[in-house]
């Protein structure tokens, strides 16, 4: 082969031309309405069949229950979680506000309801720390509101409060309702509007809305979340009747109550809570250091709860010390009720943040056990299942329930299969709910109020990992702090809207800083990558390759088209507005009988160089090297996607260059972005030496070096 050959064959080497598959032509609204009514209106055996299996899962898995492989590890699981399942569901009763035989209904009909329509194996479903204080808080409010709870802290006696809510107009329904009474009936019409929701979301298919809750988010939100949580336990630690405040601010103003009525320590409380700690606390440690060698963790918390209830009983506390107790935790269910109607305006903007929260504590729950256990789960049948949690059981005075991490971990830990698990720990709380409930009297307050606090060691722990979440990558740390410092500091539920709205923020701020970077060919083959990030690339005298990193649309295809002109090192607009000056300038000259060869030169401010010469090429200074600008190649394989604004950015770029000389091609655009191209009338996209895009950068480099080769003619368009 002769020398120059090379040359010679990438000028002659024709492009890659492929065909694209024609689209079917749109259909009319009314023919896509009728097909798609006809596909789910339409009624079959087997399509009724699959409905009904899909909405129950307890149906397809339990007929293939794999009696001898699985009833023990379920059977154990269930045991356990239904004995921690005891006192912590006592325990979290406190933070909803609510009397300690509610938070044992909520979790026994969490557990069966999740079980049969539920689509995860390992969950457990019941009350979770965050949504009970979410829910305590709405309580608060409304018996605030009603005149139950006033600023000493003191509610006001049942007789008065039903006069207090005849006047207020909820008379019928609150007549001879006590505080305990009203609190339920408050906290159960919260469940009840937040599984409306959650079912709502799951008829109409927007379980993906989980994928926009990043982990960095909800962490952050559960870690703010526990602050507020563990400050909110103190007053039961020190034996304080302190209400909860309302409004923004709750961390501040608790701790200002505590410091302000720390004279009224109840030393009794104080004592029992210390002593609760010391054991507790090392213990837990235990079990976690050596729950690989245990089979099943050790139910230090139940012995704690049923030391401390004999110590109260026999010790007299609540009579001899005032100190705060239980009381009466009656056995049986008691008869169905309605929610009340006429509330649910009053909370149906905090029930839908718990309904979002409780669903994407579940789902991100339940697909990362599904994963690590190779199993599917399905996103909208668990909006469903959580749904149903609430709906169901606040007919029953419970409160909204979700899925429980720490529960979970203990589940999977032991053995757990199936859901079977879930029916053994209902089977575990029916016993207590109808024999052992009442044996629970002298449980002091303080007692339950440790056993959250330690149950909160996890979500405090995460304070340890900011160090390395930082280094990992700064956005997630930065969105985690956000998120955790405005729901501990600020309000809860407004963390979690500055979560997502800090998240959004972040996606769309990546876009405002995408880079256009200059690429190089390899020296073997035919691949261009970025020339300031690999030693050896070469450039092409006369042909300038970029890539933009990001999407162009309407938020972002100003800063592009500046960033380019930027980078390449030629602003068109001012390249053009300084050939008018010179142009005027020389007419001028010629006018006034100036000769043409001194009419100047055409530099203009901010300029490195720009001399347009005869051939309609542009000479460069780039890196204070000249170059010889005639063609200009954009990649586009990370262009995700372009509005009607980044097609008429393109346009612009191209016209702009055009009018210098320079010819601007477009390379490697996914098939969306040519569609966009195509409607936007950035044509023709391929066909002869008016083609702008290529399926390869070197393709789209041998195109333009063709034209501007001998008798090929030049670059301006």
């Amino acid at each position: 082969m002769a020398p120059g050959s090379d040359d010679a064959a990438e000028t002659e080497q024709r492009p890659l031309v492929l065909e694209r598959v024609e689209k079917e032509p749109a259909r009319g609204w009314r023919s896509a309405a009728s097909t798609r009514l006809r596909k789910h209106c339409s009624c079959t055996s087997q399509k009724a069949k699959s409905q009904i299996l899909g909405f129950v899962p307890i149906l397809k898995w339990l007929p293939r229950y794999q009696l001898r492989e699985w009833l023990l590890g379920d059977a154990m699981s269930g045991l356990i979680v239904g004995i921690l399942l005891v006192p912590q569901s006592i325990a979290y009763s406190l933070l909803a506000s609510q009397d300690p035989i509610y938070g044992l209904y909520t979790s026994f009909f969490t557990s069966i309801i999740y079980a049969i329509f539920g689509t995860s194996r390992h969950i457990s479903a019941g009350v979770f720390g965050v949504l009970c204080l979410l829910v305590g808080q709405v309580v608060d409010r409304e018996l605030a509101l009603a005149g139950y709870i006033t600023e000493g802290g003191d509610g006001i006696g049942g007789n008065d409060s039903a006069l207090l809510l005849a006047g207020l107009g909820n008379g019928t329904a609150a007549a001879g309702c006590d505080k305990s009474c009203y609190a339920i009936t408050v906290g159960a019409t919260v469940t009840f509007t937040a599984g409306v929701y959650q079912v709502l979301m799951g008829v109409f298919q927007v379980g993906f809305v989980s994928v926009y809750l990043s982990d960095s988010l909800l962490s952050g939100f559960a870690t703010g979340a526990s602050l507020t949580i563990f400050t909110s336990q103190f007053k039961y630690l020190l034996g304080l009747k302190i209400p909860r405040p309302q409004g923004w601010f709750v961390l501040f103003k608790t701790w200002r109550s505590l410091l302000v009525n720390l004279g009224n320590t109840n030393v009794c409380d104080l004592v029992t809570s210390l002593v609760c700690l010391l054991v507790l606390i090392p213990v837990k440690e235990l079990n976690n250091r050596f729950k690989a060698k245990l089979k099943a963790p050790i139910p230090f918390e139940l012995f704690v709860v049923i030391i401390a209830t004999l110590a109260s009983h026999f010790g007299h506390f609540n009579t001899d010390f005032g100190s705060d107790v239980s009381g009466d935790i009656p056995t049986g269910f008691l008869p169905p009720q309605l929610p009340m109607w006429a509330l649910i305006p009053n909370v149906a903007v905090d029930a839908f943040s718990i309904a979002i929260v409780g669903f994407a504590i579940t789902v991100s729950l339940s697909e990362m056990f599904a994963k690590k256990h190779g199993y599917a789960v399905d996103a909208n049948q668990e909006m469903y299942a959580i749904g149903l949690c609430n709906i169901l059981p606040s007919f029953f005075r419970c409160f909204t329930s979700s899925a429980a991490l720490t529960k979970t971990l203990v589940k999977e830990s032991t053995g757990c299969q199936t859901q079977v698990s879930g029916l053994v720990s209902a089977l575990v709380l029916l016993l207590v709910l109808l024999v052992i409930a009442p044996l629970f009297y002298s449980l002091q307050k303080c007692v339950l109020a440790v056993i959250i606090l330690v149950n909160l060691r996890g979500a405090l722990a995460k304070f340890l990992d900011v160090p390395a979440m930082w280094r990992v990558n700064r956005v997630d740390a930065s969105i985690w702090l956000i998120t955790m410092a405005t729901s501990a500091l600020v309000n809860t539920e407004l963390g979690l809207l500055v979560g997502v709205l800090v998240s959004a923020l972040c996606v769309l701020g990546r876009t405002q800083q995408a880079r256009v970077l200059e690429l190089g060919r390899a020296p073997t083959g035919e691949h261009y990558e970025d020339a300031s990030s690999y030693r050896g690339l070469r450039t092409h005298p006369d042909v300038a390759v970029f890539r933009f990193e990001a999407p162009i649309y309407y938020a972002n295809q100003s800063m592009f088209r500046k960033s380019l002109y930027k980078r390449v090192g030629l602003d068109p607009v001012k390249e053009k507005t300084q050939l008018m000056k010179f142009k005027k300038k020389q007419q001028q000259r010629e006018e006034g009988g100036v000769p043409n060869g001194k009419s100047g030169e055409t530099g203009g401010e901010g300029q490195k160089h720009d001399e347009v010469e005869a051939e309609g090429t542009v000479t460069l200074m780039l890196d204070h090297k000249p170059r010889l600008l005639r063609s200009l190649v954009i990649d586009c394989s990370a262009v995700l996607f372009l509005d009607t604004a980044g097609v008429n950015a393109l346009k612009e770029v191209r016209k702009d260059y055009a009018e210098l000389g320079v010819t601007v091609v477009l390379a490697q655009c996914s098939t969306s972005v040519l569609d966009s191209l195509q409607r936007g009338g950035y044509c023709p996209v391929s066909g002869g030496e008016n083609r702008i895009a290529f399926f390869s950068i070197a393709d789209a480099v041998h195109h333009v070096q063709s034209l501007g080769a001998p008798n090929g003619g030049h670059g301006s368009e």
